[in-house]
């Protein structure tokens, strides 16, 4: 038993967990719930009844890794301890698990948020639960994730995620609802770099921005295209950067107009998307603090979009977040971290099948949930 459990190291790092139980009425251990929890969420479970029905189908199973000598919980104990977990500590456990399973490469990391529409509860005026996550591009994972108070935005929560995660050599990008000075400080404090979506909501450096990309005879500009074609679209990206910003900083509108600390470059992507006959124009601008070449700004950009199809979307899609009905305590930011961990553990395998795949898998076979969660698949 000893030695089979300590294969399973994830358990160690959410070791420091604190149960919020009173000790004297704590049937069921903390690391045989979260295990479960984790293990049944992976193999296709979507809500506490179908994890405590799970549990009891795989018992035999789980106690290769852990006793469980009581058996499994009810779900109304699943639900009442996942509510009452503390979701702070839940994360930094969270975080400091994904900090050894990354590299030391250096990695495009996407700040994105994410609203999980059926958490709200109307009758007790609870908005849904609506999470920033960070997104390392390169290894797919899931390296943190920030609840958004009913009474803030994302401008206030960006900065807490960003307080928890290594930044060093990172590339960090954000659409433009980030795109503030205190982020970017951030940033460069945490020894990290940005990349920012710039639009209307700075509307003086935009404009200045627009116009010089307007112009066709801009000096010591470096392009880059790309074409795509799918689902009967053709998409044609030309990628143009400018390290050459000298100007940015001489001649301001107003005088208190905030700089951008560390501003080495600034980006463009232009869009030509022919669909069905109809051609749609776009163009996209950038705040970078390292000057990037056009492949690699180009590959910057593209990685930050990625989040919506290989975070988000598999979240709804595959972990079905969007039918989640949790609606009271802590529950639904502590099981946005359960499926973070399913997803990452996931992503961890070196399987060429789908993640949608993976997760029946997990659900039909036991052997290889169990490869999963030890790593080894």
């Amino acid at each position: 038993m000893a030695a089979t459990q300590a294969k399973l190291g994830i358990l160690d790092h959410f070791s420091a967990l604190q149960d919020p139980r009173q000790a004297w009425k704590v049937i069921y251990p903390l690391p045989e719930i979260m295990l479960l929890i984790l293990a049944a969420t992976m193999a296709s479970a979507e809500d506490f009844v179908e994890i405590e029905e799970w549990g009891e189908e795989q018992l035999d199973f789980l106690r290769t890794f852990l006793p469980y000598e009581n058996g499994i919980p009810s779900h109304d104990a699943l639900n009442d301890l996942v509510n009452a977990l503390d979701p702070e500590m839940f994360k930094a456990c969270f975080t400091s698990w994904v900090d050894t399973l990354r590299d030391a490469d250096p990695e495009i990391i996407a700040i994105d948020g994410k609203t999980s529409r059926r958490t709200h509860n109307r009758a007790r005026g609870r908005e849904p639960l609506h999470l920033v996550s960070a997104w390392a591009a390169r290894q797919r994972l899931v390296l943190g994730q920030q609840a958004i108070d009913e009474k803030s935005n994302e401008i206030k929560a960006i900065p807490l995620l960003l307080d928890r995660l290594m930044l060093r050599g990172a590339l960090v990008t954000i659409d433009a609802m980030g795109t503030q000075v205190e982020i970017a400080q951030k940033i460069i404090d945490r020894e990290g770099d940005y990349c920012l979506a710039l639009k209307a909501n700075r509307p003086v450096l935009h404009a200045d921005v627009e116009r010089f990309f307007a112009d066709p005879d801009a000096a010591k500009i470096a392009t880059h295209s790309t074409t795509d074609g799918d689902h009967g679209r053709i998409e044609e990206r030309r990628h143009v950067v400018c390290h050459d910003i000298d100007w940015l900083f001489s001649n301001r509108r107003y005088a208190d107009e905030p700089a951008f600390p560390g501003l080495a470059m600034i980006g463009m992507v232009e869009s030509k998307v022919e669909r069905g006959g109809k051609l749609a124009h776009e163009r996209r601008y950038y705040l970078c603090s390292t000057r990037l070449d056009a492949v690699t700004f180009a590959r910057a950009v593209r990685a930050h979009w990625g989040v919506e199809n290989r975070l988000h979307w598999v979240l709804d899609v595959v972990f079905h977040d969007d039918l989640a009905r949790l609606r009271t305590g802590h529950g639904p930011q502590n099981m946005a971290i359960v499926k973070h961990i399913g997803l990452n553990l996931m992503h961890s395998t070196k399987a060429t099948a789908s993640l949608k795949v993976r997760r029946k898998k997990a659900a039909w076979n036991t052997g290889y949930l169990a490869d999963i969660l030890r790593g080894a698949a």
